[in-house]
């Protein structure tokens, strides 16, 4: 499952109707524009071509209706009606939202709402789903931004089609990387007359992006206004809105997590003082699930529990909802030297610290903008000036300020992301026994339903995906999946991060591409894996396009690179391929992945996106999924997981060492899919022994039709 995502170098054609959303694409001038594709105002009685007459005739005291009609009226299908009565609830939610604007304490004349949290995860609670809620687009990457006359959402190329289908005509769809659309700022800073209140929850923004968003819209004298007491959205949406999640944390296992809290925490207090810092605030939810060995089940697909952390250098405080930790996490919290505090007193332990004079590590990155802004009133208050700009209380962004009394705030990286990134060896373990018996699950799965299609049975995208995690609850340590299922058929497969909804999902077509992305967290490991498969007969363009991918996968695969190499300069490797004939993706070809913890981590990426200079780790864990998609057609994604290691290359040039990948993931590539035609004997032989690998590891944990099916997926082939 990709993470990280890049616009497509085109605008999508295809027909508008008047329930779309607008649009905005591309222009043909270079300063930011955004125009209609169609006119909102358009009477929708116009698609009729004679509109019918209603005379009322009377029938003793009854009156009796007759209609006379003079064309044909087609009954709307009833997704259709659906989609009409789901327009009106939103329409009726951004006027809800649009009168707390000149409520007393608010004052505002345009309010942003993000995807996040308030720890910045990329899968949060359904109580947290605000942005998904105000605009009906459930995509897990969007921002929303209402003003008293217009809406808008950005969203990225994963999502484009999604939010097409999803937006009601209220809102404006902004393909964001798309030559021509502007940022929420650019577009704010056109649209508002200069002088404006916007407003923000400041626990949604990372520090980084209140204070990026701050700095873009003043440049049109606008205001951003922290909201610090009230969420609008969930004013709104009140009694109908979920509960917080409340289900207890456990504890993670010393022999899948390799390290020891005591060792861990020793550690990172080494780097707290090398920084000079005394205290640092941890908001990750999976930094703190790592940190102190424990997991939750407070947010779909990631085993996280919503927490802060503080660590000082004589002790810790865990902040968290004190009903979910039973007497036995307590007791080992205990012994960790951690106490308890309560989820909601986090900024009056922020606010302690500084007048405690405290170093505080402060990740801003990450960090939201109500706990950083909260240390820098008190540090002012410390002084004694609010608003100063004094050298002793600023937050320093190159570590310790040299000041040795007072409150200072240091901004740096965390550095548990780094360290939760580069796997130990009893991790590691876990990811390859998880893989294999996740491989197994996957095995059985395509045996039944490539039975079930040969029968002619009729399924569905969401029947196919319940199967799959059926078949995977099987397995030991299962837990959950580690993202929704991306079961697409045919031009679905096109929507990249596609979900498939019991109401509208298509059948799976036998004739065409079904592609399946996939993952799992088990007690041990987190997989993710996707293969794109044809049960009938592909064309020669499919073949060649798949072909082409499975290229562009063994060269990234087989790369082999020196140390202290960022990701992005591996990403061509995968695309090359595509590239010869003039196509491309719109997604970064590989993320990080946690070992039983987040499917998808940082630092490290593999990505066009060069502003990531993370250097790829022995001990890394990264995915390997190029795709190629044609927009309402097909789409294509082989991915497999792979882990860094070192490799001895007989020079070392410059002294230094050199690295490539190791396998997680072992299920057969559809072998009909392949044109042969195309591929090198090197690739042809990657392609064999890949598949000698999976039959040894794979088979044994297989036995009947799913251990011959294993067999015939996996025989060798030959280049004609």
């Amino acid at each position: 499952m990709e993470l990280t995502v890049a616009a497509s170098s085109h605008s999508l054609s295809r027909t508008l109707y008047a329930s779309a959303p607008i649009i905005v694409s591309r222009c043909s001038h270079l300063r930011p524009r955004c125009f209609r594709l169609f006119s909102a105002s358009v009477p929708i009685l116009k698609k009729f071509k004679a509109i019918p007459s209603i005379s009322i005739k009377s029938r003793g005291n009854l009156p009796v209706f007759a209609v006379r009609i003079s064309s044909s009226i087609t009954a709307k299908p009833s997704s259709e009606l659906r989609k009409k009565r789901a327009d009106s609830e939103q329409d009726a939610k951004l006027r809800a939202l649009r009168d707390l604007f000149s409520k007393p304490g608010i004052g505002i004349d345009a309010y942003i709402v993000p995807s996040q949290d308030a720890h910045q995860s990329e899968f949060i609670a359904e109580c947290y789903m605000r942005r998904s809620y105000i605009s009906g687009f459930t995509g897990s990457a969007g921002i929303a931004v209402v003003t008293k006359d217009k809406a808008a959402l950005w969203t990225d190329g994963r999502y484009f089609l999604q939010a097409e289908k999803q937006l009601s005509s209220s809102w404006i769809l902004m393909r964001a990387g798309n030559l021509g659309v502007p940022t929420t700022s650019e577009w704010l800073n056109d649209i508002l007359a200069p002088g404006c209140r916007v407003g923000i929850d400041p626990f949604l923004f990372s520090s980084d992006a209140a204070e990026e968003l701050k700095d873009a819209i003043s440049k049109k004298n606008h205001e951003l206004v922290y909201l610090y007491d009230i969420n609008l959205v969930d004013d709104i949406w009140k009694g109908s809105r979920p509960k917080p999640p409340s289900k207890p944390v456990r504890i993670h296992d010393l022999k899948y997590a390799g390290i020891d809290v005591a060792a861990k925490l020793s550690s990172l207090r080494s780097d707290l003082k090398g920084a000079g810092s005394s205290a640092i605030v941890i908001s990750m939810l999976d930094e703190i699930a790592w940190l102190l060995n424990l997991r939750g089940n407070d947010v779909p697909h990631s085993p996280v529990m919503y927490a802060y952390l503080i660590v000082e250098m004589d002790g810790a405080k865990l902040f968290i909802d004190h009903s979910k930790v039973s007497l036995e996490v307590m007791g080992y919290l205990k012994n960790a030297g951690v106490e308890l505090r309560p989820y909601e007193s986090i900024l009056t332990e922020i606010e302690s610290l500084a007048l405690q004079g405290a170093h505080l590590w402060l990740d801003t990155s990450s960090v939201n903008a109500a706990i950083v802004n909260t240390y820098k009133f008190a540090c002012e208050r410390y002084f004694g000036s609010p608003g100063s700009k004094s050298k002793n209380n600023s937050i320093s962004n190159d570590g310790f300020n040299g000041q040795s009394r007072g409150p200072a705030g240091i901004c740096r990286t965390s550095p548990i992301s780094l360290a939760k990134a580069v796997k130990n060896q009893a991790e590691l373990d876990g990811m390859r026994n998880s893989h294999l018996r996740d491989a197994a699950a996957i095995a059985q799965f395509w045996v039944w339903l490539e039975e079930e299609i040969q029968k002619g049975k009729v399924l569905t995208e969401v029947e196919v995906a319940d199967k799959l995690l059926e078949y995977r609850s099987k397995q030991a340590g299962f837990l959950d999946t580690s993202f929704d299922t991306i079961s697409a058929s045919d031009a679905n497969g096109a929507i990249i991060h596609y979900r498939p909804e019991p109401d509208s999902c298509s059948i799976v077509d036998a004739k065409t591409f079904f592609l399946l992305d996939s993952g799992a967290q088990y007690i041990d490991g987190t997989t993710d894996i996707t293969r794109t498969v044809h049960f009938g007969e592909p064309s020669a363009r499919q073949k060649e396009c798949f072909t082409r991918v499975l290229q562009g996968h063994i060269a990234l695969d087989q790369a082999v690179f020196p140390e202290n190499t960022p990701g992005f300069v591996l990403d061509a490797f995968a695309r090359s391929f595509l590239w010869k004939i003039g196509l491309d993706y719109r997604h970064g070809t590989g993320h990080g992945v946690g070992a039983a913890l987040n499917v998808h981590e940082g630092p490290q990426s593999i990505s066009f996106r060069f502003g990531n200079m993370t250097p790829l780790q022995i001990g890394m864990v990264v995915s390997n999924e190029p795709g190629y998609y044609e927009d309402h057609a097909f789409g294509i994604r082989i991915e497999n997981l792979l882990y860094v290691k070192e490799i001895n290359t007989p020079n070392r040039f410059g002294g230094i060492g050199y690295m490539g990948f190791e396998k997680l993931t072992f299920v057969p590539i559809q072998a009909k899919l392949v044109d042969l035609s195309l591929l090198s004997v090197a690739e042809v032989d990657w392609l064999n022994n890949y598949h000698s690998q999976v039959w040894e590891k794979v088979s044994p944990l297989l036995d009947g039709s799913a251990r011959q099916w294993l067999w015939n997926n996996t025989r060798s082939l030959i280049k004609p």
